[in-house]
């Protein structure tokens, strides 16, 4: 059974939250404060974080940044939960660490399927093992069991969604990859209200391996198409593409469906 934290500082808002996830066959952890809410993720590692940005004490953004800091929580999905609906509030959450983002009021549905996503892809990040634990194409090498990637002679620490993107992208090497493609293989879901969110992770992923980000030489924009990698020719094309499964099912069937919109 999968744990989830959900920091809030709202209690109503915590418990119905907390009664559709138990519904849904979670087990869940509530905290009304932002440092309460780090000390329990570092204690208990939880499966997945939900965070709200407007904490008392100490902001979710600063928590959000402690948490991918700390080598124990790096790696934990986090979904922020928040009122703030604005694209400078949503671009300073993924830049903090966040991997998804829902705007308050939401149907629960569509929680419930983005909370499935998040946690199928961590559980199909691959695994150690000779096949899989190291993945070389041409200048860059995928650890994905230590979510970094070797880039010419830099190590590069990823995020889950980071190690998703570029993974999805290396299976179409020099060729453009739709938003709505790597939606469906990283996030699960299609949906013109996330394209912006991959736009923020682009630029962070981005940052890691271009020499100069604003103009980008190997993870390229390609307007009307999508994201294009590309390989340096004297190193070829991939070797081999090993599949891996980042999208979540669609099920939501025997979920609690009596609280369809709240706060």
């Amino acid at each position: 059974m999968a744990q989830i934290l959900v920091i809030d500082d709202n209690f109503a808002f915590s418990e119905l939250l907390s009664i559709i996830l138990e519904t849904a066959g979670y087990q869940t952890i509530c905290a009304s404060e932002g440092i309460r809410g780090q000390i329990l993720a570092q204690q208990f590692l939880p499966d997945l974080i939900m965070l709200d940005i407007k904490l008392p004490k100490v902001d979710g953004f600063t928590i959000c940044r402690r948490l991918r800091r700390d080598d124990r929580t790096a790696n934990i999905p986090i979904l922020v939960l928040t009122a703030l609906s604005q694209a400078p509030d949503k671009v300073k959450a993924f830049d903090a660490g966040a991997d998804d983002y829902l705007t308050k009021p939401f149907a629960s549905e569509e929680m419930l399927v983005r909370v499935q996503a998040l946690l199928r892809r961590t559980e199909k990040l691959p695994k150690p093992t000779k096949s899989t634990e190291i993945l070389s194409y041409g200048p860059l090498t995928l650890v994905p069991s230590q979510m970094e990637a070797i880039w010419f002679d830099q190590t590069i620490k990823l995020t889950p969604i980071e190690l998703g993107i570029i993974h999805c992208l290396l299976q179409h090497p020099n060729q453009a990859v739709s938003s709505y493609e790597i939606l469906k293989q990283v996030w699960g879901y299609e949906s013109d209200d996330d394209i912006e969110t991959i736009r923020v992770h682009i630029r962070n992923i981005r940052a890691k391996l271009e020499p100069d980000r604003f103009n980008p030489f190997y993870l390229r924009t390609i307007h009307g198409q999508g994201y294009r990698l590309e390989l340096p020719k004297h190193f070829g094309l991939p070797r081999k593409v090993l599949p891996v499964n980042f999208s979540a099912t669609r099920n939501t069937e025997n979920i609690a469906k009596s609280a369809a919109n709240f706060y």
